[in-house]
């Protein structure tokens, strides 16, 4: 499981979403000022951070540089004294590459922990360099958070795509959001292509594309209205709810039982007790009946102290 803790050790987390946010953490808490370039409030993420085109309008290297930039920024005067530097973005990484980025399309290919390495040297930083999914970031910002660095801990992220983040960390690439959650062709709103897929139902772009006279928050509102509410948006409710509830549960049924997050800032259209009650309905083994559900608040600070948490880790191996 985790190593123990240094409380003196001095890391870097850096995530990209809208902006690249980055912090200076030591002994797994935010030491200093939250960083982000472009500048602007960095404590939390926005409804509408899918408008935010920013970064996607960089390309891979003005990103790098962006990266660069800022880790001087919160490690200036520290420079010598960082150990790692932990980078999260969202995308199928791989040994330090980008595989495959679909909200970062320009990163696919890029060698981004060489690339930082290198640019970070020119401002005198000769930390190690990590790079990780956003979504496992968040798994270990929330373990750390929440004193369960030697738990198993999962994920899900409800925003624009959905993530699964899990920790501790293992090799490999996989994306949890994508899981197969229906055998019904007409399910093919998932942007990768695939049917059936998580993302195709409960994604923010995903749920604009099926409904494309209401937003996803007014579908919300009439399926929960008290007096006359609207038919097709109640059945979708029900569906959210059993998508969240079925990759869940094969979850559940692949690694076994334990604590599941749920975060993001679509996790405000969530009844806890719909879902709870169709997970109980995909999970009858007892042995495996031992999970647990808690709803946490999205901050971009998770995923920055999950970030360094990482660095700090694989510095240690």
């Amino acid at each position: 499981m985790a190593k123990s803790q240094d409380d003196s050790l001095q890391t870097v987390g850096v995530i990209l979403s809208e902006r690249v946010y980055a912090g200076l953490i030591v002994g797994h808490k935010l030491t200093g000022e939250l960083m982000s370039y472009p500048a602007g409030d960095a404590s939390a993420v926005s409804a509408d951070s899918e408008d935010e085109g920013t970064l996607i309008e960089l390309p891979t290297e003005s990103i790098v540089k962006a990266i660069c930039r800022v880790v001087s920024e919160v490690a200036k005067g520290n420079e010598k004294s960082i150990s790692a530097v932990g980078i999260a973005l969202p995308g199928l990484i791989r040994n330090g590459v980008v595989e495959e980025a679909p909200n970062l399309p320009q990163l696919k290919g890029a060698r981004i922990q060489e690339l930082v390495s290198t640019g970070l040297a020119a401002y005198g930083i000769s930390a190690s360099v990590s790079v990780l999914n956003d979504a496992d970031a968040m798994a270990a910002g929330l373990a750390s958070q929440h004193d369960k660095l030697d738990h198993f801990i999962r994920v899900w992220t409800l925003g624009t795509g959905i993530g699964y983040g899990r920790y501790p960390f293992a090799e490999g690439v996989w994306e949890g959001g994508h899981s197969v959650v229906t055998l019904d062709e007409k399910e093919n709103y998932c942007g990768c292509g695939g049917r059936g897929h998580m993302e195709g139902i409960m994604g923010h772009r995903s749920m604009r594309l099926r409904f494309l006279d209401m937003e996803p928050e007014e579908v919300f509102e009439a399926a929960n209205r008290r007096v006359n509410p609207d038919p097709r948006c109640v059945e979708f409710k029900h569906l959210w709810h059993k998508a969240l509830a079925a990759a869940t549960a094969s979850s559940i049924h692949m690694a076994g039982s334990g604590k599941f997050f749920i975060t993001g800032y679509n996790v405000r259209f969530l009844d806890l007790k719909m879902l709870k009650d169709y997970l109980h309905q995909m999970v009858k083994m007892s042995p495996i009946q031992g999970y647990s559900i808690e709803v946490v608040d999205d901050e971009q600070l998770s995923r920055v102290i999950g970030a360094a948490v990482a660095a700090e880790q694989a510095h240690g191996r």
